[in-house]
């Protein structure tokens, strides 16, 4: 009886088994709303005591992208992070999506054969005084090259190489096997 409660309790919160065995699910636009509650985790994940906490934690991406400060500051967790964080494509993972992706462990970086993968680069919108548009053109030229030295340290690849293959004027779709060559992921699965 108390066992059948208890299964019954599990099975009443979706999701709680995945989370429980270190599967987390970033779905939708990068913001605080839908990447601070992964940060959490994976932080709660590293205070748990060993042979508690999950060996390796699995986060699996489809999005669009959104806010570059939300995505650096998950992937400043993730490779803080004391358990090594496994990265998935799935469905659609652009922009920050991409990047999120690339971030993850070396080996254990992975996409599904039906997923579709988009790099760009960045865009944002400014309006105001000159002196804002300076301090606009300051900000954006500082992110590029965030978002520069991102690209090679996680696919070993060359600067050179990352603008004329990566990082365009336009966007750059790429099939999982291009993402593959270009160092983005390890591994594309097939799912059937």
């Amino acid at each position: 009886m108390k066992e059948e409660k208890l299964t019954e309790t599990v099975y009443n919160r979706p999701g709680k088994i995945l989370t429980d065995s270190g599967v987390l699910l970033l779905v939708g636009e990068f913001n605080n709303e839908n990447i601070l509650p992964i940060i959490a985790r994976i932080m709660e994940f590293n205070l748990m005591p060993e042979g508690v906490r999950p060996e390796f934690i699995t986060l699996i991406i489809n999005s669009p992208g959104g806010s570059v400060s939300s995505m650096f500051q998950l992937v400043d967790v993730m490779k803080s992070s004391k358990i090594p964080v496994h990265t998935v494509g799935q469905g659609f993972v652009a922009s920050c999506g991409i990047m999120t992706l690339m971030a993850g462990e070396p080996g254990h970086r992975s996409a599904t054969h039906n997923t579709t993968i988009m790099s760009h680069s960045w865009s944002s919108g400014t309006q105001g005084t000159s002196y804002d548009l300076e301090a606009s053109v300051k900000h954006h030229d500082f992110l590029t090259e965030k978002m520069i030295n991102h690209y090679k340290k996680c696919t070993g690849k060359s600067e050179s190489y990352i603008r004329k293959h990566l990082v365009l004027p336009t966007d750059m779709y790429l099939r999982p096997e291009e993402a593959l060559q270009h160092g983005i992921i390890d591994e594309v699965k097939e799912t059937y």
